[in-house]
């Protein structure tokens, strides 16, 4: 390999394990991340590609001969009877196949089980923290977390405050002895709920649940720990005495629930690869509805025999396997940061930044919220920081690194002047939020106006986009909703882009929007402090829009969820002619929807459903059909897509029917 290139790699090596010990200092020691999981597992990936390619450079005491690291000595150690073994990890279907093979099928070569698809036990990867418990003769004697994998800490005093792990094994004749192991969690909804307290009390918030979980369990005060809502599954067992191991991991997972221990309930048995991936895929798919963090899916070889056979390495199990999802957190860099003005003349700070693939999409903007969160987290241009994004949400910038920040930066001040119309910024007494003064002289709030009228929880005008809503704002052939309705079909072929068929979707869209609800209607007009579940009480206690234009605050504070802020600023929306007379044109353009309060629809089986017509209904027409489809939380399309949950087929059915 040569001289000179063991050199460059030595260096190279040297830098990459003080990088992954500091971090991991950070993560274990201290309970404050530094960096993304994902750039810690792109490190360690990298430092075992060169001991590999470099062997003789292989260090005894590198990070990747040891599972983790050691822990602090406010604690007292506990060496595992079994060691706490990482996961091996795969990063896509190819790696995940190449595990299969190289790990599992060779090994069991000859034997029967590989001669078939071998069942797997799969489960959510839980992003939180590892920890071993030991029962003695059925009551609770040691609880302590996994540590370095060999020695860990003694926290029985905080397992003890967790609900969900029982003091004592329920069953007449517990095992003598028996070792759990589990990981503990913070779910989703708790760790919302527990930052917002922080934020009143103007304490320490947690980046995430993961690290919200290690730092609890790390409390020398049980009582601290015991106001964090901390929830566990148990996954797997360690040192087992009188007690018959069953055959396989899924009915060991049901002894467990036997003893009244908590299992994770997403679990399953899959067959083979496929069987795999396709539980991948689901639980994929239901990551942002579940109730905890998870980063990926684990795998295990269902037969606990063949578990046996195929054995340990020194820092992995053979046997089981973590297929993880693509980074929720990663590490990027700041470029610019601007301005947007939104529909309310509202000027909201945005990083721009070093394009980054987070999420399952490259982030490459972060919104800043407002200049108080701006100011409080002191976000610069060239700073090097964390952005996270799960699901639809937005992503957002969680942490800054100040120690990476660059010399001779500046905070980022309020700009005097609009950056769309050059109008002065204004900001009320008493408010976090900054204004452009140009009102309807503002494009950008124009703009504005017609996406927000247009969006998906408005009028859910398909195909109406941002860039086709600018190009019709910026030409002056839409000034306000009202003027979407009288488009033509030469105005749209004309614009660039915008093919004849494109544009005849376009305005079958806009047609189709007619028919809506009370509640969408008014969340449509962007009132301001009128967001979607405003607009649903407003529709569930005014029984037409006369009754509400003509309300006064009196009657408004009445309403659930409207404060005397949001009624003032509904009653000077509707005292503006210039609204009225908009309202006026829509509702003469066609604009309708059911009469009478509207109901919640929060519990309809058919909320969030994406439904298509084909063919003649027999006893209703299309458009009263859609219209309580609407009422009842669907979504009501022209065309069947890969989005499409239900066509409903008429009689003389077109080719939408053989689509679907």
């Amino acid at each position: 390999m040569g001289l000179k290139g063991e050199k460059v790699a030595f260096k190279e090596l040297t830098k990459l394990r003080e990088a992954v010990e500091q971090y991991n200092f950070s993560y274990y020691v201290l309970d404050d991340p530094a960096v993304p999981d994902a750039e810690y597992d792109r490190l360690m990936c990298r430092l075992v590609e060169l001991e590999g390619k470099y062997p003789n450079l292989l260090l005894s005491n590198s990070p990747t001969q040891r599972v983790g690291a050691r822990p602090i000595s406010e604690f007292v150690e506990v060496r595992h009877d079994q060691p706490m073994l990482s996961l091996e990890n795969a990063f896509s279907e190819t790696e995940l196949a190449d595990w299969l093979d190289r790990r599992v099928r060779g090994p069991l070569k000859g034997i029967e089980v590989a001669k078939i698809d071998i069942d797997f036990s799969a489960e959510p990867k839980l992003d939180g923290a590892a920890v071993s418990i030991r029962y003695e003769k059925g009551d609770l004697a040691l609880g302590c977390t996994r540590g370095d994998g060999a020695i860990g800490e003694n926290i029985t005093h905080n397992i003890r405050t967790i609900r969900a792990v029982p003091r004592r094994l329920r069953g007449k004749h517990p095992p003598p002895v028996l070792e759990v192991r589990g990981e503990v969690y913070m779910p989703k909804a708790g760790f919302v709920a527990y930052n917002a307290r922080a934020l009143e009390k103007d304490e320490k918030q947690f980046v995430n649940p993961r690290n919200a979980a290690a730092g609890s369990l790390r409390q020398l005060d049980p009582g601290l720990t015991a106001q964090r809502p901390l929830d566990i599954f148990f996954y797997g067992i360690g040192d087992v005495e009188g007690w018959d191991i069953p055959v396989s991991h899924s009915d060991l997972l049901k002894e467990l629930r036997a003893f009244g221990l908590k299992t994770c309930p997403d679990s399953e048995v899959v067959k083979g690869l496929q069987g795999c991936l396709a539980y991948y895929s689901t639980m994929g798919e239901k990551r942002d509805e579940l109730p905890y963090e998870i980063d990926g899916v684990v795998y295990k070889v269902n037969d606990l025999k063949s578990q046996k056979v195929l054995g340990l390495s020194r820092t992995h199990p053979n046997w089981a396997v973590a297929h993880k999802f693509p980074p929720q957190e990663e590490l990027t860099v700041v470029r610019e940061i601007e301005f947007q003005v939104g529909r309310t003349g509202a000027l909201t700070p945005v990083a721009r930044l070093q394009p980054v693939f987070v999420g399952g999409v490259t982030v490459s903007n972060a919104t800043l919220h407002n200049m108080d969160e701006l100011t409080r987290m002191d976000i610069r241009v060239g700073d090097s920081v964390i952005v996270s994004r799960a699901g639809d949400v937005i992503p957002k910038i969680v942490k800054v690194l100040e120690k990476r920040r660059p010399k001779k930066t500046h905070p980022t001040g309020i700009p005097t002047h609009c950056p769309v119309c050059d109008s002065d910024v204004i900001r009320a007494e008493g408010e976090v939020t900054v204004r452009c003064a140009g009102g309807l002289i503002c494009a950008a709030q124009r703009i504005e106006t017609i996406r927000h009228f247009a969006s998906r929880r408005a009028m859910d005008i398909e195909g109406l986009g941002i860039k086709l809503v600018d190009q019709l704002v910026l030409a002056g052939i839409v000034k306000n909703p009202a003027d979407l309705y009288d488009l033509s079909l030469r105005q749209l072929v004309e614009l660039e882009r915008m093919g004849e068929r494109s544009a005849a979707n376009v305005l079958g869209a806009i047609s189709e929007s007619k028919i809506t609800t009370f509640r969408r209607f008014l969340y449509a007009l962007g009132i301001r402090g009128v967001g979607d579940a405003a607009a649903l009480e407003l529709a569930n206690n005014f029984s037409s829009l006369d009754e509400l234009i003509t309300a006064n605050n009196e009657r408004l504070i009445e309403v659930p969820g409207i404060g005397p802020v949001v009624a003032a600023h509904i009653c000077v929306f509707f005292r503006e002619e210039d609204n009225l007379r908009i309202i006026k044109r829509l509702i003469k353009k066609g604009i309708q929807w059911s009469a009478g309060k509207m109901s919640a629809t929060s519990s309809s089986p058919l909320r969030g459903k994406t439904v298509v017509f084909t063919g003649s209904l027999s006893g209703l027409s299309r458009e009263k059909a859609k219209a309580r489809l609407i009422a009842l939380g669907a979504k009501v399309r022209g065309t069947v897509s890969s989005n499409t949950d239900l066509v409903v087929v008429g009689e003389n059915p077109g080719s939408k029917a053989l689509r679907a």
